[in-house]
């Protein structure tokens, strides 16, 4: 937990004055190339020390640059997730300046109108302009502005208290274990500059070293509770026997023992392999077999829209059953718009073409994922991917049109243009033959048979 001395000094020359003229964000962007992401808790607990004890970090340049890198530690994630929101939000709450600057040390940290003005800016909408300022900027900007923008964090702080609510009653009310000494010794800042940077940095290195360090410990009230009375045994109980021949009675080890027994645990292991690569026949019919026994378990074995389009690619029949068990769930709609936007390839159209003529899809879901084929094909560069894509959009759109699917009156215009612009390919042609059968009249050709031998198309 602790943080080493050769990433302190890094972490302090982040912090120097000479850094006053340089933006923030450039600063919090050296910050993430100086310390790798599983160091960032114990840097943000550095950074808090500092700002918790005044004598530590006097200089308010370094303190700017220490609000804006603790907030900026966790860049990229939600603010209530992060370990440091509860600190921005009680410094945001606490009451207007007081002359004493260490009533809060050791717990909140003390900040100046200016640098709360900057906590709001970042919590707030101000982000993108503050970080892009340098902490001189911001100090003579911010300094004779009043109080701080009043910032809503209703749903923070609600998000935050639920958090904490899961917390031991005990680990709410610990006391840290350092604290500013408030009495009339001379203070580092009497101190020559130099002497003072010495002092301060020996000072912040006892107390970040060690495991764990000082800085992370509290003082907690000891839980206490009466001892429980002496149990007083009946006849009826099973005594303790102590075993006065050593092999008089041999141990057994129960096998079953936190083995799980639940039924669809199997079946959440092979979903979760189906992401990944191809399952075997016998994985497969294992897996739609208990599919089948409990129509609830689809619900419960890790498939989310977002994960759909790697069950598609690796296992389509799979893709199918699922999909099937899930046309009453309230999602299925999240599911089709997935299936409409991901990557056309022959395993998309084979799960979409089989969806088709097993349930009643609707119509603009068909028609939005036909829409996709097309641009699909018009736009690849690749001319061999390009026919072979086209192969298998004209095939599985006689499919849809034979089975009568689709009306095709609704895409007659978008289909024809497409046949006309692949003409040279055989698929085409023959849809657009089939496209003007239809135009006369003559129904004769849903009955035929299609181009390619069971509606699909040789990848070779």
């Amino acid at each position: 937990m602790s943080l080493p001395v050769k990433d302190l000094t890094k972490l302090l020359d982040l912090l120097d004055e000479e850094n006053a003229n340089t933006a923030l964000e450039n600063l919090s962007n050296q910050l993430h190339l100086t310390f790798p992401r599983e160091d960032r808790f114990k840097v943000g607990m550095t950074l808090l020390l500092l700002l918790q004890q005044v004598d530590l970090l006097s200089k308010e340049l370094q303190r700017i640059i220490a609000v804006a890198m603790l907030f900026d530690l966790y860049k990229g994630e939600s603010l209530a997730n992060t370990p440091f929101a509860p600190v921005f939000v009680q410094i945001l709450k606490t009451p207007g300046e007081s002359n004493d600057k260490t009533q809060f040390s050791g717990h909140i940290p003390v900040l100046s109108r200016c640098e709360k003005y900057l906590i709001a800016s970042l919590m707030g909408y101000n982000y993108k302009d503050i970080i892009k300022k340098t902490p001189r900027q911001i100090i003579e900007e911010l300094y004779l502005l009043p109080n701080p923008p009043p910032y809503d964090s209703t749903d923070l702080q609600l998000q935050l208290v639920e958090r904490r609510s899961e917390l031991p009653a005990v680990e709410k009310c610990g006391n840290p274990v350092i604290l500013s000494d408030v009495t009339d010794q001379p203070k580092l800042g009497v101190i020559n500059d130099t002497d003072a940077k010495i002092i301060s940095k020996s000072i912040l290195e006892s107390l970040v070293i060690g495991d764990p360090p000082p800085y992370i410990q509290s003082s907690q009230p000891e839980f206490l509770r009466p001892a429980p009375p002496i149990h007083r045994s009946t006849l009826d109980e099973v005594p303790w026997m102590n075993m006065s021949e050593p092999n008089q009675f041999k141990l057994e080890y129960d096998t079953s023992m936190c083995v799980s027994n639940c039924a669809g645990a199997e079946a959440r292991r092979l979903m979760g392999r189906a992401f990944k690569s191809v399952l075997t026949l016998q994985q497969q019919q294992h897996l739609v077999t208990e599919l089948h026994k409990d129509p609830k378990l689809v619900y419960h074995i890790g498939l989310t829209p977002g994960r759909l389009p790697d069950l598609v690619e690796n296992n389509p029949l799979i893709a199918i059953e699922v999909l099937l068990k899930l046309m009453q769930s309230s999602q299925i709609t999240e599911y089709f718009s997935v299936l409409v936007n991901m990557e056309m390839s022959l395993h998309s159209m084979e799960v979409v073409n089989r969806l088709t003529t097993t349930v009643d899809l609707p119509t603009e879901f068909v028609h939005l994922y036909i829409s996709n084929c097309i641009s699909t094909c018009e736009t690849i560069k690749d001319r061999y991917m390009q026919n072979r894509l086209v192969r298998l959009v004209c095939v599985f759109l006689q499919s849809l049109i034979r089975n009568k699917i689709i009306n095709v009156q609704e895409l007659f215009i978008e289909v024809q243009a497409f046949c006309i612009e692949f003409s040279r390919i055989r698929e085409a042609a023959a849809l657009f033959r089939l496209l003007k059968q239809l135009e006369s009249g003559d129904t004769a050709g849903l009955n035929s048979t299609p181009t390619s031998k069971n509606n699909k198309v040789d990848m070779c």
